[in-house]
């Protein structure tokens, strides 16, 4: 891979963080390979998902991170936070306490209501978010990666705040060191993981 010859005009690093159960890596899937499971398998350490879009005629490489919510990656997974641009803010609509738990961080941010499928189940109503939403100045929109409802433009509109914001974009080398950098720890993780679950 060369990087005197970028395929990217733009590379932003998003993180998906929320609740466990609130779908994060559902939406993560959904976005970058269009697949869903039912099955739930907690996320252990970090996981991360590259996709590259279109966007005003130009091209951005996305680096969308899903963390975990276990207290011993913590320390960890904060470290991930440096190099952002943008956070997806996951809750599940079916679970107040899921939107209760949202954080306030100073950095572009969207909100985004996931399970919004499960009508009959829901609890957060769309006018309840929306108005959180604006109150922390954020975007929001509400998705569904079971039946692909939107799935895409939540990445999308983040893309699209954080390059109206950001200007020139990365330049080729430092992001594809930056993104190498990220693949050493995503595996150093994931063996630690394995040590600390035996």
């Amino acid at each position: 891979m060369s990087s005197m010859n970028p395929k990217y005009d733009y590379l932003f690093k998003l993180l998906l963080i929320g609740d466990s159960g609130a779908g994060r890596s559902c939406l993560l899937r959904r976005f970058a390979d269009d697949t869903y499971t039912e099955s739930y398998i907690s996320t252990v350490g970090v996981d991360f998902k590259i996709r590259t879009i279109e966007l005003d005629g130009k091209t951005i490489k996305l680096q969308i991170w899903n963390t975990a919510e276990q207290e011993r990656f913590r320390k960890v997974i904060s470290s991930y936070y440096r190099g952002a641009r943008g956070i997806l803010v996951v809750y599940d609509v079916t679970d107040q306490e899921s939107l209760n738990n949202i954080k306030h961080e100073n950095i572009n941010r969207l909100l985004v209501g996931n399970k919004c499928d499960l009508t009959t189940k829901k609890v957060v109503d769309y006018t309840t978010a929306k108005e959180f939403a604006d109150s922390l100045g954020i975007l929001f929109l509400e998705t569904s990666a079971k039946n692909a409802t939107r799935p895409e433009q939540s990445s999308m509109m983040m893309a699209a705040e954080i390059k109206k914001l950001m200007g020139p974009g990365i330049t080729a080398s430092r992001a594809e060191k930056a993104l190498w950098s990220s693949i050493r720890w995503r595996f150093l993780l994931k063996f630690a993981s394995v040590l600390f679950s035996q």
